[in-house]
């Protein structure tokens, strides 16, 4: 029997940015924004959706301005309530991407994910921390991750999450596909130039060595006063294959919407075992001769 899923991603260009309001409008509008989005993914029978990364904020990681710190905000906390009732609305489970709060001066690169009925699963924080110029200067804004690689068992399949910067690192996608992720979504926020050749090249990869689909997310348009170059958005689904089937455009504020059967896994793992032939005793202490 088929497992068909649909899901949607949502890439967005930001509404409001620094200069043009306090902090608490920028978040609003871009939250305000995203509604109608999220409303059309619910009407159209979405069952899973993905919000690119830090999905109500610009990417402020460019400067050091400690200001952005008031951006975040606690898991349960007005962002994550406000999607809850979203996810119960249309039965719609929702992985939404937020600055965290954890404690005073302790803030996380953070994806909740949100069931079906509205309650949080869990949450996935960023492990990898990238300091990359030009413009990428997160380690002034998130501590690394401590959650490790979960899994979450949702209403329609078990999702991974893996932000941004951790695509570059083949071992947590590898971990996610060990711990029995079917789908994992990939929030990113990334522009043309240095890395965009590879936003084409690593997921399919990971989707292929791993033979799990992958939805991938990324930003569109241009922040100021940043300028660190156009968020390029192509934000695209992948199948265990590694074979690109949905893809998004490169400038446009847009939804999509794929459907695609999960037993798809368990065909392309039948035929290469991958899982099977792996041999991680070898791997675990690597001795360079």
């Amino acid at each position: 029997m088929a497992r068909i899923i649909k899901s949607g991603l949502i890439q967005m260009s930001l509404p409001m940015t620094e200069g043009e309001g306090t902090i608490a409008e920028i978040k609003d509008a871009m939250i305000r924004k995203h509604i109608p989005f999220i409303e059309e993914a619910g009407q159209q029978g979405v069952q899973i959706l993905c919000l690119q990364e830090i999905f109500s904020t610009p990417y402020f990681c460019p400067g050091q301005d400690t200001k952005w710190y008031e951006s975040a905000e606690t898991i349960p906390g007005p962002t994550t309530d406000l999607m809850a009732e979203y996810a119960k609305k249309y039965e719609m489970v929702i992985v939404v991407p937020i600055y965290e709060k954890h404690q005073a001066g302790v803030f996380y690169n953070t994806a909740v994910v949100i069931d079906a009925d509205g309650t949080i699963v869990g949450k996935y924080r960023k492990n990898h921390i990238p300091q990359v110029a030009p413009g990428f200067y997160e380690k002034y804004f998130f501590k690394p991750g401590n959650l490790g690689y979960p899994v979450f068992e949702t209403r329609y399949a078990k999702v991974g999450v893996y932000i941004c910067y951790d695509r570059h690192f083949p071992e947590g996608a590898r971990a996610l596909g060990l711990n029995g992720a079917e789908i994992v979504y990939n929030p990113s926020a990334t522009v043309a130039g240095l890395s965009q050749y590879l936003w084409k090249l690593e997921q399919p990869a990971h989707a292929a060595a791993n033979g799990y689909f992958m939805g991938c997310i990324n930003r569109v348009g241009e922040e100021r006063p940043w300028n660190i170059g156009k968020f390029y958005g192509t934000s695209y689904f992948v199948d265990p294959r590694g074979q690109i089937f949905a893809e998004a455009s490169e400038d446009n504020d847009e939804l999509l919407v794929a459907e695609f059967d999960l037993n798809m896994i368990d065909e392309v793992r039948s035929t290469w075992q991958f899982y099977r032939d792996r041999r991680s005793e070898t791997y675990a202490e690597l001795t360079v001769l």
